[in-house]
């Protein structure tokens, strides 16, 4: 019996290893190995429409516009569409302000989700690329060019943002969300120099028009979608460093929590729909890549309870599984307090880890319940991120 508890300790110890130590590591050595990152930087100039999904963003829709108009790329090949998904506050008025900028709004009837109002306007869309970003975010003046300029390789069938978290201040309670996403950047620049990414940032994504028009279901993430569909059709999806995207971070952890088990409770069910990825002798490096970035992730905080478990029967003869109990429950107790902590008081960063890391491990377990129960999430609620 205490055999079986070991090894059921050892298990989630495993895989966190390996899904977040020894495979970028993989990918670091293969990448040393592949000229895939030599990407084609020529410069070509394409018609491209830039989506903007918002329900009431009225507070944020002008930045996000204007940061659109901004951009570096010629302005008559630049179609500018504003979803809304049936706004109840002035984010349609304050769009209509820029119809003379050319900037164009589609309104839904009714509030149908994120994806099925991007399903919708797919029919209003006349670039060769479609580029999809978030009322929430701020891209950098050269973006667009720059996800734009990686589609000269025909092999490349989606562009992904580099996010780069910011805070007005330095005094964001989820100030260890900056190092997480520096991290993700890192993992899909490796994946990237190996053949390609497995899921677009759903902050700022290119992706051609061909692959943007084959239909998502509803209650399917597109960004995640996005790489899968165009590895479908035997395209790569890429990271490129240079297409900068500013993505505020949330101003209180109980937020990023509520955003994490939307977002994991839509990629689960968007990998589920297309798990034949998941194929080795099919789909080779690109199913191990599936695998140890997505799967294991999500394995990870599920193994973890069992592990709990056997580690408290443990406790009772072994003096390491005690000690280990109790730095479990400090950590707990930490992430508790990170919890409640007051947006407008800077956290100390142990307690910003503790949180961070709980809350991200706790969103995977309340996403599976969540799918369990037979609950979806197609009609989101945007994150409301500081400006």
């Amino acid at each position: 019996m205490s055999i079986l508890a070991l090894i059921v300790v050892a298990v989630p110890f495993a895989i966190g290893i390996y899904a977040y130590v020894i495979y970028p590591l993989a990918l670091y050595v293969l990448s040393s190995f592949s000229r895939d990152d030599e990407t084609i930087t020529e410069q070509i100039v394409v018609p491209v429409s830039v989506v903007i999904p918002a329900y009431n963003e009225e507070k944020q829709i002008a930045g996000a516009i204007e940061a659109v108009l901004a951009q570096d790329y010629p302005a008559d090949r630049l179609q500018v569409l504003v979803v809304s998904d049936a706004s109840t506050d002035g984010t349609d008025q304050i769009v209509g302000t820029y119809a003379a900028r050319g900037v164009e709004l589609l309104r839904m009837a009714e509030r149908r989700g994120k994806t099925r109002a991007e399903n919708v306007a797919c029919a209003q869309l006349r670039g060769e690329i479609v580029v999809n970003t978030d009322a929430s975010v701020r891209l950098h003046r050269g973006a667009i060019s720059k996800l734009v300029a990686s589609m000269a390789d025909p092999g490349v069938g989606v562009a992904s943002s580099r996010d780069v978290s910011v805070s007005l201040l330095d005094q964001s309670a989820n100030i260890t969300e900056a190092g997480y996403v520096g991290y993700e950047m890192w993992v899909r620049r490796l994946e990237t120099r190996t053949g390609g990414i497995v899921g677009a940032s759903g902050s700022c994504y290119a992706i051609r028009a061909p692959l943007h028009m084959i239909p998502i279901r509803d209650d399917l993430s597109r960004d995640f979608a996005a790489a899968l569909t165009a590895r479908q059709h035997g395209f790569r999806a890429v990271s490129v460093d240079d297409a900068i995207c500013f993505v505020p971070r949330t101003s209180a952890l109980r937020q990023e929590y509520r955003r994490k088990v939307r977002t994991i409770n839509r990629g689960m069910d968007t990998l589920y729909s297309r798990r034949e990825l998941l194929g080795p002798t099919r789909y080779g490096v690109f199913a191990w890549k599936l695998i140890s970035h997505k799967v294991l992730r999500w394995l990870l905080p599920i193994s973890a309870i069992p592990a709990l478990l056997a580690t408290a029967f443990l406790a009772r003869s072994q003096v390491w599984a005690g000690a280990a109990l109790v730095g479990f429950l400090a950590v707990s107790g930490l992430a508790v307090a990170g919890a409640l902590w007051p947006r407008t008081r800077p956290m100390p960063r142990l307690m910003s880890l503790a949180a961070f890391a709980f809350a991200a491990n706790a969103a995977v377990v309340h996403a599976i319940w969540r799918l369990g129960s037979g609950h979806n999430d197609h009609v989101w609620e945007p994150t409301r991120r500081s400006g």
